[in-house]
């Protein structure tokens, strides 16, 4: 009876030090800003790793709860920022909704700690990022460039679906959406900067549902119905990444049943991919984007 009453009190202490010692570290930072957030976890060895993983000395602090899955983030806003924060805790092997785990370090978790994860996971790509070089003569090319390279293979893919549907052919369009697929499914997330990461996070999954359903039917209808939501969806993605020349944004007000309907293009003359050969010219430029 004696041993476990001391046992009692000796957990009642620890868990005493520990809150004492989170309050301590989030008064001790400054222009703090507070934010809830979920983090998907299973255990307490989870807790130990994702606060770990995200806590920074004076600058931020993470308390998770096993239970809900949610995390309380409070951290110094002139800093750092969420993103930051919920970044180095994917890379510590724990999913967020803007984050996603390397799928080898996830692998690396104890069984009890390996959670279930979001369905998007699987197609996804990530790698943990290699530490720079001290020695700047062996990049041979500028991050920033690489990212842009890595988005071209998406856009160039986007574009080749536009053409095939202003020549009005569904079966090149089908193709074309293929390789778009592929192009997305192949995009290394982890190598994005933080706002295209953002972005993508939010358009990934209806950028693939549109163009596999352009790549399953050759119906031109159905094709370009379903261009609607993926020139939508490409629009957002291309202000944050940009594109190697200027871009036009060009709208058809009689596209989508008369409520009309944008798509990009690399040309300003327009041609227009809802109607092809029956209103090739019908639409405008509404925006440039350099």
């Amino acid at each position: 009876m004696k041993s476990l009453s001391k046992t009692v009190m000796a957990i009642t202490l620890l868990l005493s030090v520990t809150l004492c010692y989170a309050q301590s570290n989030s008064t001790q930072i400054k222009n703090a800003k507070t934010e809830t957030v979920k983090i998907y976890g299973n255990c307490g060895m989870c807790e130990k790793t994702i606060e770990k993983a995200g806590n920074l000395k004076k600058v931020a602090t993470v308390n998770w709860n096993k239970d809900t899955k949610m995390a309380t983030l409070t951290y110094d806003a002139k800093k750092t920022n969420q993103s930051e924060i919920l970044k180095r805790i994917a890379l510590a092997g724990y999913d967020s909704d803007s984050f996603i785990a390397p799928d080898d370090v996830y692998a690396s978790l104890m069984e009890c700690c390996q959670y279930d994860r979001n369905p998007l996971v699987n197609n996804v790509m990530v790698e943990e990022p290699k530490m720079e070089s001290t020695d700047h003569s062996a990049h041979k090319m500028p991050m920033e460039t690489q990212e842009v390279d890595q988005m071209a293979s998406v856009f160039d893919n986007y574009f080749a679906v536009k053409d095939a549907l202003v020549e009005t052919n569904g079966a090149v369009a089908a193709v074309k959406s293929n390789s778009l697929l592929t192009a997305i499914k192949a995009v290394n997330m982890n190598k994005l900067p933080m706002d295209v990461h953002m972005v993508w996070m939010k358009v990934f999954k209806e950028l693939q549902e549109s163009a596999e359903q352009i790549a399953d039917s050759i119906d031109i209808s159905s094709q370009r119905d379903q261009f609607i939501g993926l020139s939508k969806n490409m629009y957002a993605l291309m202000k944050a990444a940009k594109y190697e020349q200027p871009i036009y944004y060009q709208f058809c007000p009689m596209a989508n049943g008369g409520k009309g309907a944008n798509w990009l293009s690399k040309d300003n003359e327009v041609k227009n991919p809802y109607y092809g050969s029956q209103m090739l010219s019908c639409g405008k430029t509404v925006e440039t984007i350099k």
